[in-house]
């Protein structure tokens, strides 16, 4: 009689486990998101409003992302590349934006 007391409360359910680590790893991989957003200075892209990001300026994997309403494009420059539309693009100069923010354009 005692027995059946004590085994009434336990659940013998195997797969409550597997449930209880999936919430878990969850919340691990959204606070790993969160944590990789706003350690990277990319708050912009969880904001409404429209910017422009230039990743690796300069180099040859330079990346130009642009986001426009929900819509986020990446654009990587390169003198044989077309996209779908037909446009290229290749470097025509550098701008330089200075203390007072004015911005120089020297083409190259």
């Amino acid at each position: 009689m005692k027995r059946r007391l004590l085994n009434k409360g336990e659940d013998n359910d195997p797969m409550s486990v597997v449930g209880n680590l999936f919430d878990v790893a969850m919340v691990f991989a959204v606070a790993l998101m969160v944590a990789l957003v706003t350690r990277y200075d990319m708050t912009e892209i969880l904001s409404k409003e429209d910017f422009t990001m230039v990743k690796n300026p300069g180099k040859e994997n330079m990346e130009i992302i642009t986001k426009e309403g929900n819509k986020i494009n990446r654009y990587t420059p390169s003198e044989n590349q077309t996209s779908k539309d037909g446009q290229r693009g290749k470097k025509v100069g550098i701008a330089y934006e200075l203390e007072n923010g004015e911005i120089i354009y020297v083409p190259e």
